[in-house]
């Protein structure tokens, strides 16, 4: 045996989405308009929800806490991407990779766990709206958004143990660009059947679990909705619904693809990863804000608040 494979990785060259400089200044232009948007996309509805009393209910509760999700979702990754597009060398340490994988699990499984308890939320106030204000109380609120973010660190780190307790001797060149657990396990230097089948069951908890929950959610609603007397009512519903279920199609779409199907080619898996660990993030404010009366309303009541006063 060579006494490379005998040597023990102690960073990682990530291969990045393309070795051509001009593409890779194309790419730096996208991701940092991308994260641009993401960064004032996410605290802009962060701070409307915390000074907007009317905004105090638990649907935007939940939202500034996918909006927080989403932020440090996306600057775990984007920012360190960049860099790499700029740069010859694209070296990321082994412990840095250790955090890249963890945080991204971390925040990545809480949008999962929140996503569904939105849909909850909402199945509440349409469905069951006698009952709504009793059992989505501000204690309840904290618990259920702690439960998100406590599953979250659990799956965490459930998947970096399993993954990062594997050998890595030789290879350490990964095929994509960031630490994903995929493709850590591609270039470990032992079987990986036994951590392909945790992750794969840690998918079924965080991904398949709270899609079935969605849909059930969302095959109540659309039945409630469809029974409403009134036109406006009906069309309200659908419009606050509409823009959760867009959310949820687009982010478990991608992350189903990635880790809950046979692998494609590298290629094709490190664009999927692109869409929900960059472009999704961008999207979810836009798509809550653009679509969203109260928040629009929220915004023209701050933008007044900041013009001086006429005399």
């Amino acid at each position: 045996m060579n006494q490379t494979n005998q040597t023990w990785v102690t960073e990682f060259l990530l291969l990045g989405l393309s070795n051509d400089p001009q593409t890779q200044v194309l790419l730096f232009v996208l991701f940092l308009g991308v994260y641009l948007v993401t960064v004032l996309g996410s605290l802009l509805l962060i701070y409307l929800v915390l000074t907007d009393s009317q905004l105090h209910i638990p649907m935007y509760f939940f939202l500034c806490n996918l909006s927080v999700a989403d932020l440090c979702f996306s600057t775990n990754i984007v920012p360190q991407a960049m860099n790499h597009m700029l740069t010859r060398k694209k070296v990321i340490s082994f412990m840095g990779c250790v955090a890249q994988l963890f945080l991204f699990l971390i925040f990545g499984a809480t949008q999962c766990a929140l996503l569904a308890v939105m849909s909850y939320d909402r199945y509440l106030a349409i469905c069951d709206p006698m009952h709504y204000p009793i059992i989505m109380t501000r204690r309840m609120c904290s618990l259920l958004a702690l439960g998100c973010w406590i599953s979250g660190i659990l799956i965490s780190l459930v998947d970096t143990t399993f993954t990062l307790h594997l050998p890595f001797k030789g290879d350490n060149k990964i095929a994509h660009f960031f630490c994903e657990a995929p493709a850590l396990l591609d270039v470990a230097s032992a079987d990986t059947h036994n951590s392909q089948m945790v992750i794969f069951l840690m998918g079924v908890v965080i991904l398949l679990a709270p899609v079935s929950l969605i849909l059930v959610s969302y095959g109540s609603i659309i039945v409630t909705v469809v029974r409403m007397k009134t036109t406006s009512g009906r069309l309200k519903a659908f419009s606050t619904c509409g823009s959760h279920l867009l959310v949820v199609i687009l982010f478990y779409g991608s992350a189903i693809i990635s880790y809950m199907t046979p692998k494609s080619s590298k290629e094709q898996a490190k664009l999927v990863s692109v869409f929900y660990a960059v472009i999704n993030p961008m999207l979810n404010p836009l798509i809550y804000s653009l679509r969203n009366k109260d928040v629009k309303r929220a915004f023209r009541n701050a933008t007044n608040r900041g013009k001086p006063c006429r005399p």
